[in-house]
């Protein structure tokens, strides 16, 4: 009997380790400067607008659209075989961020850039979550 292949997992770094630790109670941040107010994402140790290192930890709404996006329909990693196909998505949040996520819990064939989505929270191990994305409207195209 073969092993079931495991998913990749993130590795928290000292940047992004609040962001893993909120993700594992199911919510979704984001860093803000408390210089200038400027929201960012992917995790870093200083404002990318002003160059601050005071930045603070902030619960997205959870909101956005999706910037773009693409269908892979081979696995990237054999983990996620059972998953094809899937999609692969940027999404913009609400606070003017985008993140590279997966669509799930909606028919592929509804994606569309632009589209309203929300996230969701997938458990992958006894020790990862991962924020996700669904549609919060389908269209009847």
């Amino acid at each position: 009997m073969a092993d079931t292949p495991v998913r990749p997992e993130p590795r928290p770094t000292a940047e992004t380790e609040a962001y893993w630790d909120a993700a594992r109670e199911e919510r979704l941040v984001v860093q803000r400067c408390e210089q200038c107010g400027r929201h960012q994402f992917y995790p870093r140790a200083f404002c990318t607008v002003c160059l601050s290192e005071n930045l603070e930890w902030v619960d997205s709404a959870g909101a956005g659209t999706i910037y773009t996006f693409t269908i892979c329909r081979v696995p990237a990693n054999p983990s996620m075989a059972d998953k094809v196909p899937y999609a692969v998505a940027v999404i913009e949040l609400d606070e003017g961020v985008r993140l590279l996520t997966n669509i799930v819990d909606c028919p592929i064939d509804r994606i569309r850039v632009g589209a309203r989505v929300e996230v969701r929270f997938e458990r992958i191990s006894a020790e990862t979550i991962l924020p996700q994305f669904t549609l919060t409207e389908v269209d009847d195209r």
